[in-house]
């Protein structure tokens, strides 16, 4: 991508995971909604979790801006966002993208002409902080930081050193923020217990707001968070994913939430009318749906009750009998086959349309981009990108057709995978855009 002018908003990042971003991130956008500042959030990079979060905290959905699996040309319009300023929150460390070094939030901070704001966990040094910030500012000559918020800090002296060490380089701290142990969301496998299912979540959310305030640079703040931009930029019509089919119903619940709202929006944009349904509220596709989407989630929390959904097994079996094309991606995928064999190795019965056995009890990470090639009669012809990112396995898969050739970011070759029985397609990837 080639720098794009500089805009209103900013790009949170950190020099690694677990430094703070989404704490911030989640506290400046609720901090910005009770001033009245209207801000649009985003997530860079492959994350379903994080965007929910964002949306609870300043009251607008959030996207995903993927510098890596992402045209250029649709990170710009999804980008867009009415022209309201940007809060991205980055991914991993600043330079982190991809196996081959490209897609990183730093490379999506200068497309999108947006300034970084460095979170720094300060929690374990004092004066080395200078030679960490040093070593980020200078690493990608024209990449722009507006500044540097220190986290976990531990005391005023802490405070003070921090600020001593760093002024040479000239540098503004627009946060101080002291240690909050209270302030954790819970975690589980994949990330963060999701938005919809964690309890008190808008009492979280005011009380981040609260030590973001106490130690943030309010007027700094103001001024980046500026006035929305008098014309939208860079929007276009920008080719999208073709859609599954005129009529798709698509699965969300807490079992089946990994859906990114760019590709529902475009399969809308494209003609398709959607419609949803709960498979764990034993709900089955609508009866007049052509194609049914079973995206990725956490099926292996919720095997015992998918398995005795009786209203749901009904419904997908007259789906695929009147012919409707029926895609599931990673946790949908492991629906679609024979069986699930959960944490506690309790077997589960799953739907039967395709021949797989999957397993969470047999746990290993499967993380990375995909560049793809599908096979004939899935439901794409072009090129396409997308990512993998599960700890289950594939313990057993019988005679199918292939979904995809596969290669990973640095170009090696992964094979065929997914499977094909008929109108009937899975795979453990997500797919994001066109190649």
């Amino acid at each position: 991508m080639q720098p794009r002018p500089s805009r209103p908003g900013l790009l949170v990042a950190a020099p690694q995971s677990g430094s703070g971003k989404t704490l911030l991130t989640l506290a400046l956008l609720r901090w910005a909604r009770r001033r009245g500042l209207f801000v649009a959030p985003a997530k860079a990079g492959p994350d379903y979790i994080d965007p929910a979060f964002h949306a609870a905290a300043a009251g607008r959905a959030s996207v995903n801006l993927d510098p890596y699996a992402m045209r250029p040309a649709l990170v710009r319009d999804l980008a867009a966002a009415d022209g309201l300023p940007l809060v991205v929150e980055g991914m991993m460390g600043l330079f982190d993208g991809a196996a081959d070094g490209t897609g990183s939030a730093a490379d999506l901070a200068e497309a999108l002409g947006l300034p970084v704001l460095l979170v720094v966990d300060c929690a374990k040094q004092s004066h080395s902080v200078a030679a960490l910030v040093r070593g980020f500012r200078d690493h990608r000559p024209g990449l722009r930081f507006c500044g540097l918020a220190l986290n976990r800090i531990g005391s005023p002296r802490h405070e003070a050193l921090l600020r001593a060490a760093l002024e040479p380089l000239g540098l503004p701290v627009l946060a101080a923020l002291l240690r909050q142990e209270a302030l954790v969301l819970p975690e589980r496998h994949l990330g963060l217990v999701q938005a919809g299912e964690t309890a008190g979540l808008d009492a979280f959310l005011e009380a981040a707001a609260d030590w973001f305030a106490e130690g943030a640079d309010a007027a700094a703040f103001e001024a980046l968070l500026g006035p929305a931009s008098p014309t939208c930029p860079d929007r276009a019509a920008v080719a999208r994913l073709a859609p599954l089919g005129a009529r798709i119903a698509v699965a969300r619940d807490e079992a089946f939430a990994f859906a990114y709202p760019h590709l529902l929006d475009g399969w809308q944009a494209g003609g398709a009318e959607l419609s949803f349904f709960s498979p764990l509220a034993d709900e089955g596709p609508d009866t007049a749906a052509d194609a049914v989407f079973l995206p990725g989630g956490y099926p292996e929390l919720h095997a015992g009750r998918i398995a005795a959904a009786s209203g749901f097994r009904a419904g997908m079996e007259a789906a695929r009998a009147r012919g409707a094309r029926i895609y599931g991606e990673c946790g949908g995928y492991m629906v679609l086959g024979e069986a699930l064999e959960d944490a506690e190795r309790q077997r589960h019965p799953m739907l039967g349309f395709l021949p797989l056995v999957t397993s969470f009890a047999q746990r290993r990470l499967h993380l990375g981009y995909r560049r793809l090639r599908p096979r004939p009669g899935g439901p794409w012809g072009e090129p396409l990108v997308g990512h993998e990112f599960h700890y289950s396995t594939a313990v057993w898969e019988g005679e199918a057709e292939r979904l995809f050739e596969a290669r990973d970011a640095l170009g090696a070759d992964l094979g065929a995978v997914g499977l094909r029985r008929g109108q009937v397609a899975g795979s453990y990837l997500h797919v994001v855009d066109l190649a």
